[in-house]
């Protein structure tokens, strides 16, 4: 089990994170985020950054060579979460991309399939895809649970992260319905918009990887 605390807005709360146990941070590039962070922010938070915790940027609606640039000034940055409705594909190399899409009911999975048969076709399969719940003109971050349900048999042929809602009261159920690859927390773990609370990021963390111990993911 993969678990990224997401919104991750200071070096303090990078390197927290990291040391409970996360295997990934997202850091977020969108400006109309409560949980935006400019790239010199960005830089100090991975220079604090322990080895082997994966900096995952976030961003949304931006053409994939502008996001590709942005990753590169900032050096250690070598995941894209990459939100919005132009979806483009593209050879990433040497980054890797998590394509993240909002579910609310089972049409919009095919609009997941759907894209996924496009990059199949080419040979430009995303590393994963992040599945957050669905919520009019915003982009994660809304405390909003996904469509648990619905992504019971959802096996699209890469590894599934679930995001939207999540806390350390109910990851363990989300991992044994959904049994994804990864989890995805922001909301769940502050003590306010971008703070994080290292009490609520030690519970998620030891309530996931319990319930992971427990059963066997699908969506990976």
């Amino acid at each position: 089990m993969q678990i990224k605390i997401c919104g991750i807005m200071s070096a303090a709360d990078g390197r927290m994170a990291a040391e409970l146990g996360a295997h990934a941070v997202g850091i977020n590039f969108y400006r109309q985020s409560p949980r935006y962070v400019d790239e010199a922010t960005a830089a100090a938070i991975l220079r604090d950054l322990p080895p082997f915790t994966d900096p995952v940027g976030i961003f949304v609606n931006q053409p994939l060579q502008s996001v590709f640039e942005a990753a590169g000034r900032l050096g250690r940055m070598q995941t894209i979460q990459w939100h919005g409705e132009n979806r483009e594909i593209s050879n990433a190399f040497p980054y890797r991309i998590v394509a993240a899409f909002s579910v609310g009911e089972k049409r919009h999975l095919l609009d997941i399939t759907r894209y996924l048969e496009t990059c199949r076709s080419v040979n430009r399969l995303p590393a994963a895809v992040l599945v957050d719940a669905r919520v009019m003109g915003q982009f994660g971050g809304t405390g909003q649970t996904a469509p648990w349900n619905l992504l019971v048999d959802f096996q699209p042929g890469v590894p599934v992260i679930l995001a939207g809602g999540l806390t350390p009261d109910n990851v363990a159920e989300a991992i044994r319905i959904v049994r994804p690859f990864g989890v995805d927390v922001a909301t769940g773990v502050e003590s306010k918009p971008g703070r994080k609370d290292a009490a609520k990021v030690r519970r998620f963390i030891e309530n996931a990887l319990e319930a992971a111990a427990g059963c066997q993911p699908h969506n990976s």
